[in-house]
């Protein structure tokens, strides 16, 4: 068998196997973009050509984007889900950062203990734990706020885990230098460790902000009342109105919603690569 694909790989030659492979990956890239086209495409259609008419649009709706929008507080639901987002992903690379520090750089009893600890969390379904935090949260009067949409989610161990292995390779000769200068452990890693390894940070901001953006069992559990409601939440009530059968509006609805988190992730690819090579998650 290797004698065999050693002989095809000589007969057509890397730079025809090179162009096989690219043209497999876009094949494959336009199998996943299809419903994206389609959900974009169909969200400028009316309910008549949505499924009889030709799949670029002769005339463009944009009054379903507006009906979409004045039929729920969109606005609202962006705002709130904009600001637990934001709040929850500093407070993630907060916690992430100042433990993976601990882990990588200081020695102490229970070191490597406390580590698999926090990665045995990662074990744990994450359904089990809606009913202990939706406790602990309404023991705490939290309930109809943005602290309960923020502080169960303030910490990961996925975070801790990529950033110590990105602190891990970082050059000990930083550190020793920046002791000789005479700089304390909290002011090397704010100043030098975590300037360093910015594509791990960032990677782990964009995971932690697409993560709580797209979330929606817990917001709907822990949240009644329609000023502290997310855009998912939002979008999933707006589906259950009376007379909401209009699919190009729930189309514009979705893709109202899901317009910020392409974006995000459309400038943050880079990020994904540099921090998979520097943190040791590569395949």
């Amino acid at each position: 068998m290797k004698s065999r694909g050693a002989f095809l790989f000589k007969v057509l030659g890397r730079a025809t196997w090179a162009r096989l492979a690219d043209g497999l990956t876009f094949g494959v890239a336009l199998l996943f973009l299809a419903p994206l086209v389609w959900l974009a495409l169909g969200a400028f259609k009316t309910q008549s050509t949505l499924f009889t008419g030709p799949l670029i649009p002769e005339s463009w709706n944009w009054e379903n984007f507006v009906r979409a929008w004045e039929s729920a507080p969109f606005g609202r639901y962006l705002l709130n889900s904009l600001l637990v987002s934001s709040v929850t992903t500093l407070l993630v690379v907060l916690t992430s950062a100042m433990a993976a520090f601990a882990f990588s750089r200081l020695r102490f009893p229970g070191q490597h203990a406390l580590f698999l600890l926090a990665l045995g969390t990662l074990m744990i379904p994450s359904d089990v734990l809606l009913i202990p935090n939706f406790l602990t949260i309404r023991s705490f009067g939290l309930v109809n706020s943005y602290w309960a949409l923020i502080v169960p989610f303030a910490a990961s161990a996925f975070g801790i885990f990529l950033l110590r292995q990105a602190f891990l390779k970082t050059p000990q000769e930083l550190e020793d230098a920046a002791h000789i200068d005479g700089a304390t452990p909290s002011q090397f890693l704010f100043r030098i460790l975590i300037p360093v390894n910015a594509p791990s940070i960032s990677a782990l901001s964009v995971l932690t902000f697409l993560s709580s953006w797209n979330a929606l069992v817990w917001p709907f559990i822990a949240t009644s009342r329609d000023e502290y409601r997310t855009v998912q939440v939002g979008l999933a009530q707006f589906n259950n109105l009376e007379g909401a059968t209009n699919i190009p509006e729930i189309l514009a609805a979705t893709l109202i919603v899901v317009a910020p988190v392409l974006l995000v992730y459309a400038l943050a690819q880079k990020w994904f690569i540099e921090s998979a090579a520097n943190s040791g998650l590569k395949g």
